[in-house]
């Protein structure tokens, strides 16, 4: 149902506002220069899916006015991190499959909307992004000739809220439950790049199973059962060494590593912080 266009095109139109008010911030290379015109975009890692340049541009199209994530760019993140587990072996895929279905309904949920929006024209709808609510605050200016409702997180959480599709007792497949989810992955994944970055000023660099389980112990452990613990640090068991993330991040040294890492924790930070802000507000923190 989503091969036929509709999503992509609903989506695209919105970016397309926005973009035009807010161009893409250059990506800085892996060792860091930075001319006289910014720092130079990340070129493209030959022989290999994931790219860590697409990651990038991706989590720095995603923040949009003051406080609010676009949907678009953040689900596609989220592909590309999916890329990034995938790489790590068939253990570590497993869980990104996991991913992909929190992914797969947020973006069949936007795509009910927009049907449903096109079956409606012409009736009155409140446009989402002009509203001033507890969800959204007060817009900036700009977000008022969107009108998806699954355009962003905030008008996701607005329309969801009004819709009463948001339950806080029991599980559902509501937007807002599955971003949730999504949101504490991106929190582990955030540390775990975070602690691959980190050089040591005296001894051995730590071995990226090891600070994966560290992460995650720290994160999303706090969420699973004890069987679902067990059987995820089993999958960091066989995570790869620190040389393939060299080649994957296509560096060559641990100090490139952290330049392009530094990079893409920051744009993962504040994309992770705008989206717990809205949470929070909500008390959609403990969602069941």
């Amino acid at each position: 149902m989503m091969a036929d266009g509709g999503l992509d095109y609903y989506w695209n139109s919105c970016l397309k506002g926005y973009n035009q008010v807010n161009k893409l911030h250059p990506l800085s290379n892996s060792s860091g220069t930075i001319g006289a015109e910014g720092p130079q975009p990340l070129k493209e890692c030959p022989g290999q899916t994931f790219q860590v340049s697409v990651l990038l541009t991706h989590l720095l199209a995603a923040p949009a006015y003051t406080s609010d994530v676009l949907l678009e760019p953040y689900l596609s993140s989220w592909d590309e991190l999916v890329k990034f587990m995938d790489s790590m072996g068939p253990m570590v895929g497993l869980i990104s499959k996991e991913i992909e279905s929190k992914t797969s309904i947020i973006r069949h949920l936007a795509l009910l909307a927009e049907e449903n929006r096109k079956a409606q024209l012409g009736s009155d709808i409140h446009p989402v992004n002009s509203v001033s609510s507890d969800a959204g605050k007060t817009n900036d200016a700009g977000a008022s000739e969107h009108t998806g409702a699954y355009h962003s997180v905030r008008s996701m959480i607005w329309v969801e809220l009004n819709r009463g599709v948001v339950n806080f007792h029991h599980q559902t497949d509501s937007g807002c439950r599955t971003i949730l989810r999504l949101h504490r992955a991106l929190l582990w994944l955030k540390l775990f790049l975070e602690k691959l970055a980190e050089t040591p000023v005296a001894g051995q660099l730590r071995s990226p199973a090891d600070l994966c389980r560290e992460a995650y112990q720290s994160t999303l452990a706090n969420h699973h059962t004890w069987l679902v613990r067990r059987a995820v640090e089993l999958a960091f068991t066989s995570i790869p060494e620190r040389s393939f993330f060299f080649r994957i991040m296509c560096v060559q040294n641990q100090e490139q590593l952290r330049t392009v890492l530094t990079r893409v924790v920051k744009a993962t930070v504040e994309v992770y912080d705008r989206t717990q802000k809205a949470l929070e507000e909500n008390g959609m923190l403990d969602l069941p």
